[in-house]
C-alpha cells in the first residue's frame, strides 16, 4: 500500500489501478497546492457571497472603475501554440473511456473532456478518468464493450485534448489534507498536470485546460499562480501551461480584459459558456424584479444580453490576440425521427453560421454527429485558421447593454418543462451520469441549475403565466406531481422505480422552494454520492 505524506487522508476505498493516479508524489504535488492556496480559495469564494450581497440589495454590476487602465492598455496575450491555431470545431464531454475515445476521433480540432459539469463527481468517475488521459498519453487508449463485443482505439490524428478541472466553489470530499477537503480545481488539475505535462510535451502538444465557473479576475490571478507554482515543481518553462476561460457568469462579462491580463502568460481564448451564463444571470438578479427571464427556450443567442455579451467577448480577445470561441450545440440526433432530425440540424447549421459570421474562432458541438454540421459551416465563412484580423471595432457594449433582458413570455410549458428536465437530470447525475440526453438535447449541470433557478424566481415574484396563471408553491407541487407521473410513464415504471427518483424529487423541490437562493446544486447534491 503506498505511503502517502503525512497529512493527508482518503475517505474512499482505493481500488484496482487506482495507484497509478495516487502515488505518492503526485498525491504530495497536490498536498503543496492545497495547503499554498486554500486560504485565498476559501477568501475569494467568501468574495463571491459579499458581491451578491451587494446585488440582493439592488447593486448592479458593472466594469471595475480600478482596472481602468488595465482595459485600455494596448497589451496582448503570449504566444499560442501551433496545436491550438486552429479551434473552428470542438466536442466536449466527460472522461469516461468510450466517449473520451470516440470524441478524439470524432474529426473535431479539440475535445474538452470534462472533470466539470457533464461529469457527476463519484470517486470512480474522477479517477477512472484520470487514468483514461493518461492512457491516452501513454498509447494505451482502447476499450472494448462487454455487452457488445466492440473494440475500439485511438485514431492516428486525434483531436487537440484539453481538460476541464471543477470550479473554484467546488471540493473533493475523499481526499483531506490536515482533516479538510481538498479543492476539486487542485486534485483535478494536479493529477493530470503531474502526470501528462511532459508526455503531452513530447507528443508535441502540451498541458491545456478550460477554466470553468470564474466570477473576477481575481480568481483567474490565482489561477495563474497555481500554474506558475505546478511549472516550478515540474522544471518547466513559465508558459508551458495553456488555457481557455469559459465567461460563463455575468460578474466575469465585466472582468474580461483584467481576466486575460491576469493569466497572459498562459491563457489562449475564452468562451462563451451559455447556459451556464445564463444560469448565473437569474442567480445574480435572483432578488431582482426587473430581470425576470421569459422561458428558457426564449433567451436565445442572437438577442439581448446573450448577443451583447458574445460580441463583447469577441472584441475583447481579438484585441489582445486572444481567441473568441463560441458556445455549445447541445442537440443530438434523433435517428427514429427524420423530420426532427432535419429541424435539430438546422437550428445547428444557423447558430454556427451566426458565430462565424460574427467573428468566433471555432464553437462546440456535445455530439460527434454535429461535427461535420459545424466544420462546414467554419470551413465555408473561416477559410483561415482563425479570426484574429476581426476586430469588431464596430460593438459598443457598456454596463446597460450587459443587463438587457431578453423580451418574451413564461408559460406554463416552459414552467414544467424546467420541472421534467430538472428532476431527470438530477436524478442521472446521482447514479453517476453527468451528460444525459434529455428531449433530443445532450444537457449537463447547467440545465438543472436554469431549471430551479428560474422556477426559484417565478415563485418569488409570483410571475403570471400565459393565460393568467399565477405561479404559487401550491402551483408547483401540482405540477411537479403530474410531471413525476408523466416521466414515470417517458421512462417506464420499472426504471423509474428502481432509479433515485425520489431523492432527486427532494433535491429539487427543496432547490426551487427554499427561503434563500442556494448559490449551487451541485453542492448539497453532491454530499449524496460522497
Amino acid at each position: 500500500m503506498a505511503k502517502f505524506p503525512k497529512g493527508v487522508t482518503f475517505t474512499a476505498k482505493t481500488k484496482s489501478g487506482y495507484d497509478r493516479v495516487l502515488t505518492p508524489e503526485a498525491v504530495a504535488f497536490v498536498m503543496r497546492l492545497h495547503r499554498n492556496f486554500e486560504d485565498r480559495r476559501r477568501a475569494l469564494i467568501k468574495a463571491r457571497a459579499d458581491r451578491q450581497k451587494l446585488f440582493d440589495k439592488g447593486t448592479l454590476p458593472d466594469f471595475l472603475p480600478e482596472t481602468k487602465a488595465i482595459r485600455e492598455g494596448a497589451w496582448t496575450v503570449a504566444p499560442i501554440p501551433a496545436d491550438l491555431q486552429d479551434r473552428r470545431v470542438e466536442i466536449t464531454g466527460p472522461t469516461d473511456r468510450k466517449m473520451v475515445i470516440n470524441a478524439l476521433n470524432a474529426g473535431a480540432k479539440v475535445f474538452m473532456t470534462d472533470f466539470e459539469d457533464s461529469n457527476s463527481p463519484t470517486w470512480d468517475n474522477m479517477i477512472q478518468g484520470q487514468i483514461n488521459l493518461m492512457d491516452r498519453w501513454s498509447g494505451k487508449l482502447d476499450y472494448t464493450d462487454p455487452q457488445s463485443g466492440k473494440a475500439y482505439k485511438l485514431g492516428k490524428k486525434p483531436a487537440v485534448l484539453l481538460v476541464r478541472p471543477r470550479g473554484w466553489h467546488l471540493l473533493e470530499e475523499h481526499m483531506l489534507v490536515d482533516g479538510a477537503p481538498v479543492s476539486g480545481a487542485l486534485f483535478d488539475f494536479g493529477l493530470y498536470f503531474f502526470h501528462n505535462a511532459k508526455t503531452a510535451l513530447a507528443a508535441k502538444s502540451g498541458p491545456y485546460f478550460y477554466l470553468p465557473k470564474m466570477e473576477s479576475h481575481r480568481e483567474a490571478r490565482l489561477w495563474n499562480d497555481v500554474f506558475i507554482q505546478a511549472q516550478s515543481e515540474l522544471g518547466l518553462p513559465l508558459g508551458t501551461i495553456k488555457a481557455t476561460v469559459l465567461i460563463e457568469t455575468l460578474p466575469a462579462a465585466f472582468e474580461m480584459d483584467e481576466i486575460l491580463f491576469e493569466l497572459r502568460d498562459h491563457i489562449v481564448g475564452l468562451n462563451c459558456g451559455r447556459w451556464d451564463y445564463i444560469f448565473s444571470f437569474i442567480k445574480t438578479f435572483a432578488s431582482n424584479k426587473r430581470f425576470v427571464l421569459p422561458d428558457r427556450a426564449q433567451v436565445v443567442m442572437s438577442k439581448a444580453f446573450l448577443a451583447n455579451y458574445s460580441a463583447l467577448l469577441i472584441q475583447t480577445c481579438h484585441k489582445r490576440r486572444a481567441f473568441a470561441m463560441g458556445g455549445m450545440a447541445a442537440q443530438i440526433p434523433n435517428r427514429k425521427d427524420e423530420e426532427a432530425n432535419r429541424l435539430a440540424f438546422e437550428k445547428v447549421r444557423a447558430d454556427k453560421e451566426r458565430e462565424a459570421r460574427n467573428g468566433h474562432d471555432g464553437t462546440w458541438v456535445a455530439h460527434p454527429d454535429l461535427v461535420p454540421v459545424a466544420r462546414e459551416v467554419f470551413d465555408a465563412l473561416m477559410p483561415t485558421p482563425n479570426q484574429l484580423y476581426a476586430k469588431r471595432e464596430d460593438v459598443r457594449v457598456g454596463q446597460k447593454d450587459l443587463l438587457e433582458v431578453h423580451e418574451g413570455t413564461k408559460t406554463e410549458a416552459g414552467f414544467r418543462e424546467n420541472i421534467r428536465v430538472g428532476v431527470q437530470y438530477i436524478e442521472a447525475w446521482l447514479r453517476g451520469r453527468g451528460a444525459v440526453p434529455i428531449y433530443n438535447l445532450m444537457e449537463d449541470a447547467a440545465t438543472a441549475e436554469i431549471s430551479r433557478s428560474q422556477i426559484w424566481q417565478w415563485l418569488k415574484f409570483g410571475a403570471r403565466l400565459e393565460g393568467g396563471q399565477k405561479v404559487t408553491k401550491p402551483f408547483f407541487e401540482n405540477c411537479l406531481k403530474e410531471e413525476m407521473a408523466r416521466v414515470a410513464q417517458e421512462v417506464g415504471a420499472d426504471a423509474y422505480k428502481k432509479g433515485r427518483f425520489r431523492e432527486a424529487i427532494d433535491i429539487f423541490r427543496k432547490m426551487s422552494t427554499s427561503a434563500q437562493f442556494e448559490t449551487f446544486l451541485t453542492l448539497p447534491a453532491y454530499k449524496k454520492i460522497v
